[in-house]
């Protein structure tokens, strides 16, 4: 069959392009059941990766070598198409079974439930595919070189998903689209391997070994390499993770990052394992060779490192300068590919001298290929999670990446270890001078990793031109989700940092916005006693509605522990100490799982989450998850929603408005300016009929316990009711023109958070509120009251209308 490898090689190139696509697709889906949590991400992807690991491992062992392996193969390809397209049907329907029964302890085992009954399925048959086709080359030399390209191979397909997916399928169509597109890859592979196993029909069956390695090597030696290969995995999937994060600091956390992220990495780990593949045919010493690699990755991850931490931070490049996105997505990709490439190439390069040193004339290929694939699976498996779940927050990154090049080099020792207990005299010579240089490197590089800068944290790409005047850093943390900061601004006043930017602070713009979402939201209702806050952000929203009597209760919904538990209470002058306020509840959740999975109703709901463009922020703006929130209000309820002008573009902002718009069809859009220009707004909805009465709204907060609230809306210039509402600037019905050509942001398609991701270094934001004004009318059946309070903020919007 090795006659047939380059043909094989294109058939595991679609193979990795399919299993990418479906990846980024199923995770996505997943996480809008089961939530973007910490905990919810690493049980998806531990799930994913130990069904790879379970398919490689359970091949050789399920299918004896009888059958022809390419029909094996095939059979594998058609197997996960066929879970794509029901997976397109089971994942919703699961999902609408697991919210109604999730909730405490039971709902994280139903958590994994959901992830195991969705993944492991078309996992298992995709980590079977390279075990399938191993029996039919064979573990010679030649049969080893043929094993490295076709992992290679499937790499290569994996990159072109990864970008394929990213760039285009999901930001041009759907998730429906792209598990089309890879289900009919699928197929074409399954086709084309069976052609050529109907011109190779004379199969020879694999070998029945008595051992794995039929040689007489001890279990020492083979053992040592497969923990070696797991340390490796481990050190791989940690770096992923680690540098994933520091990269969306630099580069801005988009779904295109993380597109250039997982595809430069895939690149490394191709061309590694190819020019391995090459060498090891010819290298009479593959032990060694394996070996050296793990010590060259502690001066590869050393070089990341320094790249990451000291050197990119500080170079002299604006990204607003850029007039296209797509050119600081060219330079994106090519830091990245300057970072990352060193280690990524070793890594891909210990896979196949792993099957090169293990090999031998008569193994069993697949079970070869089935157990060091495991191997090296289960120390990624560990490697993600620990890093993802525990390690990073609990050490820092810094630690984290110390830890793995320790790790690395323990590895090297671990392979070298049979070499000195029984093998050549000469290999022993060489492997002490390889084993000795190595060491002494790691001793000297490992201190050379630096903590995470603050002001990287703080001020992500825009890091260079803000040097010297950022103020003081006054907290520093990294979370289960993010990296957080807080720092005293050079004027004085504070700001809230997730994410690479300022996401909250006491600047006059952002307290008044933060005072409006808080006040509108629990003035306009009837009644408010009961009310969520997604989001806590620095707490100045949420503590303006806990200080309204009429609130007996109020829970934040918050993903990363640190924001309520840290940023808030550097607030606590701003946000009236809201964390401590006992009718105060603290929920640690994504806040779409928490509402999916909560059978509460809420009088007023007001969501201020990250950024649309921050990867994953677009689930708390889609269609369906407006109408989840209707669902929890009761009636006469209100949702107020923030949406940021600033570091956007004009079809991002359409977007989040007309989504809104088709949840609450008679929605209405409060502004906020700065300096007499648009800056952010608050879309408003009601759950039923709006009716804003003023005449109520002004006579409550003139009452003397809401004496609070009339201070918190005076201190931002809020100073009377018709102040309060003469922010009005807009309704539904009267920006439907504007609105024709916007995209719904749905769960199928996310569409946002790829629109926004183009905007995120513009500063457009006056000419869209200026074109958002020009629809604006009185709206006569909206307002109701005493005839003096609705001349007069008539009069107001007339006064303040544009060009007057």
């Amino acid at each position: 069959m090795n006659r047939w490898g380059g043909a094989l090689v294109m058939l595991f190139v679609g193979s990795g392009a399919a299993a990418l696509i479906y990846e980024i697709v199923w995770l996505q889906m997943l996480q809008l059941v089961i939530g973007s949590s910490a905990v919810s991400v690493g049980l998806l992807l531990g799930v994913f990766m130990g069904g790879m690991c379970l398919g490689s491992l359970l091949l050789p062992r399920a299918i004896d070598g009888q059958r022809h392996p390419l029909r094996v193969y095939a059979a594998l390809e058609c197997t996960i198409a066929v879970c794509g397209l029901v997976l397109l049907a089971a994942i919703p329907a699961l999902g609408r079974l697991y919210v109604t029964w999730a909730a405490g302890t039971f709902g994280l085992f139903l958590r994994a439930l959901v992830a195991v009954l969705c993944l492991l399925p078309p996992t298992i048959a995709m980590g079977a595919t390279l075990p399938a086709v191993a029996r039919g080359v064979g573990t010679t030399r030649d049969g080893v070189e043929w094993l490295g390209w076709f992992y290679a191979g499937n790499i290569a397909g994996a990159v072109c998903g990864s970008l394929v997916a990213g760039f285009y399928l999901l930001r041009v169509y759907d998730m429906t689209v792209a598990t089309i597109t890879a289900v009919a890859i699928n197929l074409l592979v399954a086709v084309g391997a069976l052609v050529i196993a109907r011109q190779n029909s004379q199969h020879s069956p694999s070998p029945e070994p008595r051992s794995l390695i039929p040689d007489p090597r001890s279990l020492i030696s083979r053992v040592t390499i497969y923990v070696a290969i797991a340390l490796s995995g481990f050190c791989a999937l940690a770096g992923e993770v680690v540098w994933t994060r520091l990269l969306g600091l630099l580069f801005g956390a988009t779904v295109y990052t993380f597109s250039i992220v997982l595809a430069v990495f895939l690149i490394g780990l191709g061309v590694g394992s190819a020019c391995a593949a090459a060498f090891a045919r010819s290298d009479r010493q593959p032990r060694l060779a394996f070996a050296g690699c793990q010590l060259l990755l502690v001066a590869a991850m050393a070089w990341t490192a320094h790249k990451l931490l000291v050197s990119y931070p500080y170079w002299p490049i604006s990204p607003a300068m850029s007039p296209s996105i797509w050119m600081n997505v060219e330079l994106d990709f090519l830091r990245a590919l300057w970072a990352l490439l060193p280690p990524a190439l070793l890594w891909g390069a210990s896979f196949p001298l792993a099957l090169a040193a293990l090999s031998g004339p008569r193994t069993d290929g697949g079970r070869l290929v089935g157990t060091v694939y495991a191997a090296n699976t289960i120390g990624a498996v560990a490697g993600a999670l620990a890093a993802s779940l525990v390690l990073v927050a609990w050490l820092g990154s810094q630690r984290v990446q110390q830890l793995m090049m320790v790790a690395s080099a323990l590895a090297a020792f671990a392979a070298l270890t049979p070499v000195f207990v029984g093998e050549a005299r000469g290999l022993r010579r060489a492997s002490f001078v390889v084993l000795t240089v190595g060491l002494v490197a790691a001793v000297l590089l490992v201190p050379t990793v630096v903590p995470l800068p603050a002001i990287l944290v703080a001020y992500g790409r825009f890091t260079p031109t803000v040097l010297g005047q950022a103020g003081d850093m006054l907290y520093v943390g990294e979370g289960l989700t993010s990296s957080v900061a807080v720092s005293r601004l050079p004027n004085g006043r504070l700001g809230y940092h997730n994410a690479g930017k300022i996401q909250a602070s006491s600047e006059p713009q952002d307290m008044r916005l933060q005072r409006m979402l808080g006040h509108l939201t629990t003035l306009v209702p009837r009644q408010s006693a009961s009310v969520l806050v997604i989001g806590c952000g620095a707490g100045v929203t949420a503590g303006a509605a806990a200080i309204d009597p009429a609130v007996e209760r109020l829970t934040i919904a918050e993903i990363e522990p640190l924001v309520p538990k840290v940023v808030s209470t550097y607030f606590a002058a701003q946000n009236h100490d809201v964390v401590h306020n006992p009718k105060v509840r603290i929920a640690i959740d994504d806040a779409r799982h928490y509402l999916l999975t909560s059978r509460e109703r809420f009088d007023a709901i007001t969501s201020d989450p990250l950024d649309p463009w921050v990867k994953g922020a677009a689930t708390l703006y889609t269609r369906e998850f407006f109408e989840t929130v209707k669902d929890h209000l009761a009636p006469g309820g209100v949702v107020t929603l923030f949406v940021q002008l600033y570091e956007s573009n004009l079809d991002a902002v359409k977007s989040e408005v007309a989504t809104f718009f088709e949840a609450f069809p008679d929605g209405i859009i409060a502004g906020n300016t700065f300096r007499g220009v648009g800056y952010d707004m608050v879309l408003l909805g009601q759950a039923g009929p709006p009716r804003i009465d003023l005449g109520v709204i002004d006579a409550r907060i003139h009452r003397p316990e809401y004496a609070a609230v009339m201070r918190s809306l005076e201190e931002v210039g809020v100073r009377s009711t018709v102040d309060l509402f003469a922010t009005y600037a807009g309704r539904a019905v009267d920006l439907k023109p504007w609105l024709a050509d916007a995209a719904i942001n749905r769960d199928s398609n996310l569409r946002l958070q790829y629109l926004a991701g183009l905007g995120l270094n513009l500063t457009d934001s006056d000419r869209i509120y200026g074109e958002i004004l020009k629809y604006r009318r009185f709206p006569e059946d909206l307002f109701t009251g005493p005839e003096p309070l609705i001349h007069a903020l008539r009069a107001r919007m007339i006064d303040e209308r544009p060009g007057g």
